[in-house]
C-alpha cells in the first residue's frame, strides 16, 4: 500500500470516527442539544436588540449616525453573533458528573457522554450502545415525575449514573493493544459486550417496572371513576318511570 493509500485511509476513519462522534443514540441527547442551542439563539437576539435600541436612542438624542455609525452598529452586530453562536459552549457531561446529574437529565446526559464514548469502543459494543439509547429514551419519561428520594430512584441514578460509564470508562483504562487478549477465559472486548448487553437489558427493564406501576394507578383511577358514576347512575333510578 502506497503512502497516499494510507493518507487517504486514514483520512476515511478520522471522518468515520468524527461522524460516529456527532451521530445521536437517542432523542433525548438531542433535545438537551436542540434545548441549549434556543437558548444561545435567544441571547444572541436579546443582544441584537440591546444594540439596535442603542444605536436608535444614539441617532435621535445626540447625532444622525451616519455611514460610519451604521457600519460600526453593523459590525458590532455581527460580533454579538459571533460570540453568542459560540459563547456558552454545550456543556459536555463527564463521568464524575452524571451521579449526581438532575435525575430529569440524567437519561439525555448520559446519551451524550456514550456518544463520544462509541467511537472507541468494538463495533459489537458499538451496537449495543445504540440500543440502550433507545432504552434511556423509554427511562426518561418516567425520571420526569420520579421522586428523587425514592430508592427506585437511587436504584437508577447507581445503574444508568454510575455502573454503565464505569463498564466503559474501565474498558478504555485498558490499552487497546490487550483489550482483544483473553484473561481469565475472556478478552476485553468480549467482557465489556457482555456488561452492556446485561445493562442494556437491565435499564429496559426498570423503564417498564416503572410504566407498570403508572398503568396500575390508571387502572384503579378508571376503576373508581366506574364505581362513582356507574353507581350515581343507578342512585338515581336507572329504570323507567312506572305507568300511572
Amino acid at each position: 500500500m502506497s503512502e497516499v493509500d494510507r493518507t487517504v485511509l486514514a483520512g476515511n476513519a478520522a471522518i468515520e470516527r468524527s461522524r460516529e462522534r456527532r451521530r445521536p443514540i437517542g432523542t433525548k441527547s438531542l433535545a438537551l442539544r436542540r434545548q441549549h442551542l434556543f437558548r444561545k439563539i435567544g441571547r444572541m437576539f436579546m443582544a441584537g436588540g440591546a444594540v439596535l435600541i442603542a444605536a436608535a436612542l444614539f441617532g435621535m438624542l445626540i447625532q444622525p449616525l451616519g455611514f460610519a455609525g451604521v457600519m460600526a452598529v453593523t459590525l458590532l452586530l455581527i460580533g454579538v453573533a459571533i460570540l453568542f453562536g459560540k459563547w456558552p459552549p454545550f456543556p459536555e457531561p463527564h463521568q464524575q458528573d452524571l451521579p449526581k446529574a438532575d435525575l430529569k437529565q440524567l437519561a439525555g446526559r448520559t446519551e451524550i457522554w456514550l456518544e463520544a464514548q462509541r467511537p472507541a469502543l468494538p463495533a459489537p459494543a458499538r451496537q449495543l450502545v445504540d440500543g440502550i439509547g433507545v432504552q434511556l429514551d423509554l427511562l426518561a419519561p418516567q425520571l420526569q415525575t420520579l421522586d428523587s428520594a425514592t430508592p427506585a430512584a437511587a436504584n437508577i441514578r447507581k445503574l444508568v449514573g454510575e455502573d454503565l460509564p464505569e463498564l466503559v470508562a474501565g474498558y478504555q483504562r485498558i490499552p487497546a493493544g490487550l483489550r482483544g487478549e483473553a484473561h481469565a477465559g475472556r478478552t476485553p472486548d468480549e467482557t465489556l459486550v457482555g456488561g452492556l448487553r446485561m445493562l442494556e437489558r437491565e435499564i429496559g427493564d426498570a423503564a417498564r417496572n416503572l410504566a407498570s406501576g403508572e398503568i396500575d394507578k390508571l387502572a384503579v383511577r378508571e376503576r373508581y371513576l366506574q364505581l362513582k358514576y356507574e353507581g350515581l347512575e343507578s342512585d338515581d333510578g336507572g329504570g323507567k318511570p312506572p305507568l300511572a
